[in-house]
């Protein structure tokens, strides 16, 4: 059995992504690491550091991004697809740039693999996020962003990346069959001082929208507004980490009262009606989320036990268990989804 990691990357040391870190927190547990690198800036040190990771696993792929898919975030999934089709295990783990492992859940990633290898009824495993916001003690579980991924595909079934790079599809707009694992992703893409996080948002605003980018002056701090209200994490980060974490020093320039309406900095976590629906979701749904989209279909263990077949339609009481809809059928509103699932991912 191998397992591929891959991720994408341009310009990830000026805009101080801890892509060297991402990498390494998975390289104990993956046979290669595909990297497809993006021509960076002149002053962006990215293909230094990562060539400074002196491991043959570490593979570079060389990129042209293409201005033309600079719109609705299509280079990302273009360029994840792309490094996708590049691996050669059974298994391809996909991190962002900011997107850590845990050196605690690496072990518990393989039995997965190891244990579905052979049984081509799962596409795939979900991951629980935690995101961190401002700094890296406050996170942020609100209602509106992701709590859930597709991070770990099987390979040559069809598999692409899908919306800008957030999730994954199959053959002909197929949502992939998963498993939920306890494996988490440590999510740090809004733990940045917060001048240079304004610098990144305008830069990837363009990647979306070129006229959006101007809505974050380049001489702006970015105002994560009050954090002192948001949940504190109070367990260990990853190991690769902790230079990262001794090198926080913008402290002072965090505002870490409690929100009221009269700070004037409204993120969503502050408005009312994501703060209510957060709290029923927590309180009575055991974290799940009301009325998002989901891009996957969970399996139950009744079916894999049972074996699941992808082309054929399950009556709602057959002995695999009841199923309200038929795993892995098209999507009839592709465009309608892709929509919903940019709206529920809207912090990421």
């Amino acid at each position: 059995m191998l397992i591929s990691g891959f991720t994408i990357a341009r310009n990830a040391d000026k805009l101080n992504f801890p892509l060297i870190e991402v990498i390494q927190s998975v390289l104990p547990i993956v046979d290669e690491f595909i990297v497809a690198l993006g021509d960076s800036d002149e002053d962006d040190n990215t293909l230094a550091l990562l060539q400074s990771i002196n491991d043959p696993k570490v593979k570079i792929v060389h990129r042209h991004w293409d201005e033309s898919l600079f719109q609705n975030g299509e280079i990302f999934a273009h360029e994840t697809t792309t490094a996708l089709r590049l691996c050669r295990g059974d298994w391809c783990l996909y991190l962002q740039a900011d997107e850590v492992i845990h050196e605690k859940e690496l072990s518990t990633i393989q039995q997965w693999c190891k244990i579905y290898g052979n049984n081509t009824a799962v596409d795939g495993f979900l991951f629980n996020y935690i995101h961190f916001w401002g700094d890296y003690q406050h996170r942020i579980n609100v209602h509106h962003i992701c709590r859930k991924e597709i991070r770990l595909v099987r390979n040559r079934i069809g598999c692409y990346s899908y919306a800008d790079a957030v999730s994954f599809r199959k053959t002909a707009n197929q949502k992939l069959n998963v498993l939920d694992i306890p494996v988490r992703i440590f999510h740090y893409g809004y733990v940045r001082p917060p001048r240079l996080m304004n610098k990144k948002k305008r830069i990837q605003a363009g990647y979306h929208h070129k006229e959006t980018c101007n809505r974050y002056s380049e001489d702006d701090p970015f105002d994560y507004g009050p954090i002192g209200g948001l949940p504190l994490f109070r367990e260990t980060h990853p190991g690769v980490m902790s230079g990262w974490l001794q090198a926080f020093n913008w402290a002072d320039q965090l505002n870490y009262r409690s929100w009221k309406p009269s700070d004037g900095v409204i993120h969503d976590q502050h408005k009312m009606k994501y703060r209510l629906l957060t709290w029923l979701e927590n309180n009575f749904l055991n974290g799940r989320t009301l009325f998002g989209f989901k891009n996957y279909h969970r399996l139950s263990k009744k079916q894999i036990l049972m074996g699941w077949d992808d082309n054929k339609t399950h009556s709602p009481f057959s002995g695999i268990g009841k199923v309200r809809f038929p795993i892995s059928s098209p999507s009839s509103e592709p465009e309608k989804d892709l929509q919903k699932l940019k709206k529920d991912h809207s912090l990421y």
